[in-house]
C-alpha cells in the first residue's frame, strides 16, 4: 500500500498544478473558440453591411478564423507550460518560406481581393483586359473566367488583369458608335451628308440625346471621309454598327454615291 506521506507530496506538487493548468488550458481553448466565432460572425456582418462580394467575405472569414484559432491554440499550450517561442518562430519561418514560394499566387490573391472590393467589372460585363476581350463569366479569388466572342473559355490570373489597363464596355448605360464613310471627290458632299443624317435619324435604336455627329473629317488620298457618331444603349452597340453600315452602302448605291477604294494613278513616260 502507498504511504500517505509519499502520495500527498506528488498530488500537491504535480497532480493538482497540472490539473489546474489543464483545466485553464481547456477553458482558454473552449472560451477562445467561442470568442473567435463571435468575432468572425461580427466581421462577416461588417463586410456584408459594406456590400462586399460573398466570395470575398467567405474567404476572409475562413482566414480570420484560422489565424485567431492559431492564437488561441498558442495561448492554450502556453498555459500548459509548453515553450511557444520556438513554435511561433517556426510558424513565422514557415510562413515566410511559403510566401516566397507562392509569390505569384499571393499576387493573384491580392489582385482578386482588389477586384472584388473595388469592382472595376462584374460578371456579365464585356471587358478588355490582360490582352483579351470578352464577357466576364465569373470572378474568384485567384482567377477570373472570361468568355470570348467566339465562345472560348479563358481563365486569366487576376494579377495579369489588375496589373494593366481595364476597359469595361458595359460600365455605362450608353456608348458612342464611331463610323467612318468615304465618298468620291466627284460626289455631292451635301447630298451625302443629308443622306447619312436621314439614315441615322430613322434608326429606332439611335438616341436623340446626345445628338449624333455627322461631319467631314478628312480629305484623304482617294476619298472624302465622313465621321458618323450616333449614341446608343450599350446593349444595342453592335446591332446599330452592323445595321447602319449595311444601310449606308445600300442607300449610297441607290443615290449613285460612290464609296471609293484606294487607288494609284501611274503615269508612264516614254523615253527615246
Amino acid at each position: 500500500m502507498f504511504q500517505t506521506d509519499t502520495v500527498q507530496p506528488y498530488i500537491d506538487n504535480y497532480a493538482i498544478p497540472w490539473g489546474i493548468n489543464i483545466a485553464f488550458a481547456l477553458l482558454i481553448l473552449l472560451g477562445g473558440k467561442i470568442v473567435v466565432k463571435l468575432l468572425v460572425a461580427l466581421a462577416g456582418k461588417i463586410m456584408h453591411h459594406a456590400k462586399l462580394d460573398d466570395m470575398l467575405t467567405s474567404f476572409v472569414k475562413t482566414i480570420l478564423n484560422a489565424v485567431l484559432m492559431l492564437f488561441v491554440a498558442v495561448a492554450s499550450l502556453n498555459q500548459l507550460g509548453v515553450d511557444t517561442t520556438s513554435l511561433v518562430a517556426l510558424l513565422g519561418a514557415a510562413g515566410l518560406a511559403i510566401g516566397l514560394s507562392l509569390q505569384d499566387s499571393l499576387k493573384n490573391f491580392a489582385a482578386g481581393v482588389m477586384i472584388l472590393i473595388f469592382r472595376p467589372f462584374a460578371a456579365g460585363h464585356f471587358v478588355e483586359a490582360a490582352g483579351i476581350s470578352g464577357i466576364v463569366e465569373s470572378i474568384s479569388i485567384f482567377t477570373s473566367t472570361i468568355r470570348s466572342a467566339d465562345n472560348k473559355e479563358i481563365i486569366v490570373p487576376n494579377g495579369n488583369i489588375y496589373g494593366g489597363n481595364i476597359i469595361n464596355y458595359s460600365a455605362r448605360d450608353t456608348r458612342r458608335v464611331d463610323l467612318v464613310f468615304g465618298i468620291g471627290y466627284d460626289d455631292d458632299i451635301k447630298q451625302a451628308k443629308e443622306l447619312l443624317a436621314k439614315i441615322i435619324t430613322a434608326h429606332q435604336l439611335v438616341l436623340a440625346d446626345p445628338e449624333p455627329v455627322i461631319a467631314v473629317a478628312e480629305l484623304a488620298d482617294s476619298s472624302v471621309n465622313f465621321v458618323v457618331r450616333p449614341w446608343v444603349k450599350t446593349a444595342d452597340y453592335w446591332t446599330v454598327l452592323f445595321e447602319i453600315t449595311e444601310t449606308v452602302k445600300l442607300e449610297f448605291d441607290k443615290a449613285g454615291i460612290s464609296i471609293p477604294y484606294p487607288q494609284m494613278d501611274v503615269h508612264l513616260q516614254k523615253t527615246e
